[in-house]
């Protein structure tokens, strides 16, 4: 079984590249072959596993508008495969515009890889433009982080309508993954209130495992690591190792 699944909320600062990160580490421990597609231009996805997002190349912007051969774009680290991404994907847009089927440009991308793993995880940018419908259109479902503060539900109404219009139009297959929830702080009645919220908005669809604000999580990007690698008894790392095992059992049919 191969899934790709996009990683979205166009709303910035709620986790989708520490959920990318930790969650392909987890995976990858728990044994499966794990692909992250960096699909922002900010490549953070890219530095947080080690790579260094100046110098790797090709990158999934040479694969996409410049024709390179994907399997060489392809890095390997210790934590998972990393399709590198920099800040030249935040003029792909533009580029894309003229380009047939621009829609389906990284599904075709990533067709070429299916066969080589288990999970793709592709990291949106925090916006509901080309790319991340790009990014929808190759994915079989999507993974929606929300950060457990007052405005957690602003702005997904949105993007459910946006997977509606893909699913009728471009993507008939692509479903809802789940909702994980994030930065959660158990000293406060805010986390609790806007859980039960998501809750009671995505019935049967929120992951039981939270992840929760923690400081490790915060520092392991700067060195390069996911927090399995970084600390591995981190209440961060525990986190993950569960989200992980919960999406492996929910896939195992």
């Amino acid at each position: 079984m191969s899934k790709t699944v996009s990683i979205v909320n166009q709303k910035g600062g709620v986790g989708k590249t520490t959920t990318c990160v930790n969650l392909a580490a987890a995976l990858r421990e728990q044994g499966a072959r794990v692909l992250v597609c960096d699909f922002d231009p900010q490549a953070n996805a890219t530095s947080g596993l080690g790579v260094d997002k100046t110098t790797a190349s090709p990158n999934i912007y040479d694969v996409l508008i410049n024709g390179a051969d994907i399997h060489k774009a392809v890095v390997s680290t210790s934590y998972s495969d990393v399709l590198p991404a920099n800040k030249a994907l935040a003029g792909a847009t533009v580029e894309m515009i003229g380009i047939d089927h621009r829609e389906h440009l990284l599904k075709q991308a990533l067709s070429q890889l299916k066969d080589d793993y288990d999970y793709i995880l592709v990291d949106c940018p925090p916006s509901l433009e080309l790319l991340t419908l790009n990014a929808l259109c190759a994915s079989d479902t999507v993974l929606v982080p929300v950060q457990c503060e007052y405005y957690a539900l602003e702005g997904l109404s949105d993007l459910l309508t946006t997977i509606r219009i893909v699913k009728r139009s471009l993507n008939p297959s692509i479903a809802l993954e789940g909702v994980v929830l994030t930065m959660f702080d158990t000293r406060t009645n805010l986390a609790m209130q806007v859980a039960e919220e998501v809750k009671r908005h995505f019935p049967g669809q929120v992951f039981a495992t939270v992840i929760p604000r923690n400081v490790r999580l915060a520092e392991a990007p700067s060195y390069g690591k996911p927090v399995t690698a970084y600390d591995s008894l981190s209440r961060g790392s525990e986190a993950y190792l569960e989200l992980a095992a919960e999406l492996i059992e929910k896939n195992k049919d």
